[in-house]
């Protein structure tokens, strides 16, 4: 059987020692994780394999809308993921779709063959949740090399995608790793991962801490609003903790 796996979506050096604290042993570690993450500094990439023991897999990703990117910015992915990889990355995650939703898969064996030329992970994003096929996809994605995906079973919530996400793990989880996340807690994971047959959960653990400067008296830089209008998001150790003693019942 396989040790089970905790892997918290860090946004910052920060988030990346909060993880560490509460337990887990790999990150997916992003910058701007309001707008569905972007591609992280090297910096805290560098502090990160420094200062911990965590597993890093960085995820490169240029803008924040969509994923039918131009070859511009597929290029510059394929360099960034090349200098996080040099930097002492563990991994990277991407996602390259074509215009019809379907995997780029020109791009994305790119991409596999970089990341694997330094003997890492490939693990292709949650891109894979809004495509047409998404059975096709993940076997393209087996026989493009890609060594994990994450996914929510293509719904909003991994819970609401359990039984997707069980199907493609019974059909394909001995080929390409299946990682279920968005919405994942110490509360759900168990059954999540009895019902789908899985060893390994993504989760954001997510917090929330105060910067009064975030608002002036005719000026804000809030990205969040109501009662966390000058919040920022933020990993917190106490749910990662949480989440690790939870999963620990399914050993």
């Amino acid at each position: 059987m396989k040790p089970i796996v905790v892997e918290v979506c860090a946004g910052s050096y920060e988030d990346a020692l909060a993880a560490s604290r509460g337990g887990a042993k790999r990150i997916e570690l992003n910058s701007a994780l309001s707008v569905g993450g972007l591609s992280p500094s090297v910096m805290a990439l560098i502090q990160t394999k420094k200062n911990t023991d965590l597993e890093v897999v960085c995820m490169v990703r240029p803008r924040a809308a969509g994923f039918a990117y131009t070859d511009v910015e597929k290029q510059i992915m394929l360099d960034e993921a090349k200098l996080f990889l040099e930097s002492g990355a563990d991994g990277i995650a991407f996602g390259f779709l074509t215009e019809e939703k379907a995997v780029d898969t020109k791009w994305t064996k790119r991409m596999v063959d970089l990341i694997h030329s330094f003997e890492k992970t490939a693990v292709f994003h949650r891109a894979v949740d809004v495509v047409t096929d998404y059975e096709g996809a993940i076997e393209t994605l087996v026989g493009l090399g890609v060594d994990r995906v994450l996914t929510s079973g293509t719904k909003a919530k991994a819970m609401e995608g359990i039984e997707e996400i069980g199907a493609i793990q019974n059909k394909f989880g001995s080929r390409i790793e299946i990682l279920p996340g968005s919405g994942v807690n110490a509360g759900n994971a168990v059954e999540l991962m009895e019902k789908t047959g899985v060893w390994q959960v993504h989760s954001s653990c997510k917090a929330y801490q105060t910067d009064q400067t975030t608002s002036g008296l005719d000026v804000t830089y809030a990205y969040l609003s109501g009662e966390h209008a000058d919040d920022y998001d933020v990993v917190d150790a106490g749910l990662v903790r949480a989440l690790v003693e939870a999963v620990k019942k399914e050993k």
